[in-house]
């Protein structure tokens, strides 16, 4: 004798459908853990790519930043050496002209030493019409002996006006010379400054 004799017929087809019921619920629960652990790996799997992707995005992205930081350094040195060339640049020519208009203001004070000491006497044409003397401005008509215009007539200024036409003529002098040195700063400056917008 079996077990399923012991059974009564009338419940042996309900017991079959059980244990087929049974066995298709493991089944089916066996399925689900395969299929869970599979989408576990494929997880896994996924995660480790994507963690893989990031970290190549991550060296791609500090490798961006890193040639950038290059650029943004060698554009920083290339303008720091253009500003010292002009500031050199400008500081040569401040003394050059500083020179110049120092040696300018030597010549007019030797120029007004000479006046002074009557060494150096300035003297104009006159007008050969107007008679030996100019009765006008007051100034004696002398004669130029051994002098390069021959037959002219010359007349010696007053010491005092001498000097004060001397200082005028150097004090143009030196506004020309300090007009020169703006103008070379300005041409200098604005050409740094259009190399400059030239990057």
């Amino acid at each position: 004798m079996t077990i399923t004799d012991l059974i009564p017929s009338q419940y042996r087809f309900a017991l079959a459908a059980v244990a087929i019921l049974v066995g298709l619920a493991a089944a089916a629960a066996g399925g689900a853990v395969v299929q869970s652990w599979r989408m576990g790996e494929q997880l896994a799997k996924q995660g480790r790519e994507l963690d893989a992707e990031i970290a190549k995005r991550d060296q791609v992205h500090a490798a961006t930043l890193g040639e950038i930081s290059r650029v943004a350094a060698a554009q920083l040195r290339t303008e720091q050496v253009k500003r010292l060339k002009l500031e050199d640049d400008l500081a040569e020519s401040s003394k050059t002209k500083h020179k110049e208009l120092t040696d300018a203001k030597t010549a007019a004070a030797r120029l007004l030493d000479r006046l002074a000491t009557t060494e150096l006497r300035l003297s104009v044409l006159l007008d050969a019409t107007a008679g030996s003397t100019d009765q006008s401005c007051g100034m004696p008509a002398t004669s130029a002996a051994g002098g390069v215009v021959h037959g002219v007539t010359r007349g010696q200024l007053d010491p005092a006006h001498a000097q004060r036409i001397i200082r005028i003529t150097s004090d143009g002098d030196e506004g020309l010379i300090a007009l020169a040195a703006c103008q070379a700063y300005a041409e200098r400056a604005s050409a740094a400054h259009s190399a400059g917008d030239g990057m």
